[in-house]
């Protein structure tokens, strides 16, 4: 599997994309306060009434839907590893993307979610026991029972992400649309790696079915700090005053 290339530099990033970068390290960083003044953070406040923890369950138990952007979240954990604790999933419904976005012809037997159904996986942040972001990554198709967009048709779907409603979290809910804005170029890069990899499998796997190979799960991962990007927008603000 080719390894993941490195993003754009910030300074490549076009002015207006990093203003709507900074004003997102700023929304994260209230969400943070606003959490650690009650004690809690990101993963423990989405588990908070929850319940056990229990492997492969989504958190919550109903999933987190906007009925205006369509946009639709989880939590759950399944990895293991030493220092995941779990991840969030974002997707897009169709209602919500782009007019004229469609997936790609599904030629396989498994089915796919069709119609207003036909939500796309948008990306997967991974977390550790303390609310803290470790990585972002793509996955393949089978892990959360989508349907297949273009990577080009899921980056024009970023922006319309956003839940901005109070359940079952405000903060959270506001993280992780922030977390889509500030880490913008790492899942571009992410998204159009993933449509690499799959095609390279599919050649090296002839007669399977790719979007259903067990055998590719995590088509590529990225690290991130949210304090490592608000440091390197810092520096380039302070470089081009």
């Amino acid at each position: 599997m080719p390894a993941v290339p490195r993003p754009a530099p910030l300074d490549a990033v076009a002015a207006a994309d990093l203003a709507a970068m900074r004003e997102a390290a700023a929304e994260l960083q209230e969400c943070r306060r606003v959490l650690t003044k009650a004690g809690l953070d990101v993963v423990s406040e989405v588990l908070r009434g929850q319940g056990d923890f229990v492997e492969y369950e989504h958190y919550p138990h109903d999933d987190v839907f906007d009925a205006d952007s369509h946009a639709q979240y989880y939590y759950h954990a399944h990895r293991g590893g030493a220092r995941e604790h779990g991840h969030f999933h974002t997707f897009l419904r169709a209602p919500g993307m782009p007019p004229g976005t469609a997936p790609v012809e599904n030629t396989g037997t498994e089915p796919w979610p069709q119609g207003d159904a036909a939500l796309s996986h948008l990306v997967a942040i991974s977390m550790d026991a303390w609310g803290e972001p470790l990585a972002l990554f793509a996955v393949n198709r089978w892990v959360t029972g989508d349907a297949w967009y273009r990577a080009g048709d899921v980056v024009a779907m970023l922006d319309r992400f956003g839940i901005d409603h109070a359940w079952p979290s405000w903060p959270v809910n506001r993280w992780i649309t922030a977390m889509l804005r500030l880490f913008r170029p790492e899942i571009e890069t992410l998204l159009r790696h993933r449509d690499r990899v799959v095609e390279l499998w599919a050649q090296a796997h002839p007669g399977c079915d790719v979007f259903e190979d067990r055998r590719l799960e995590v088509t590529g991962s990225l690290p991130v700090s949210i304090e490592g990007r608000i440091r390197a927008l810092d520096r380039l603000r302070a470089r081009s005053a």
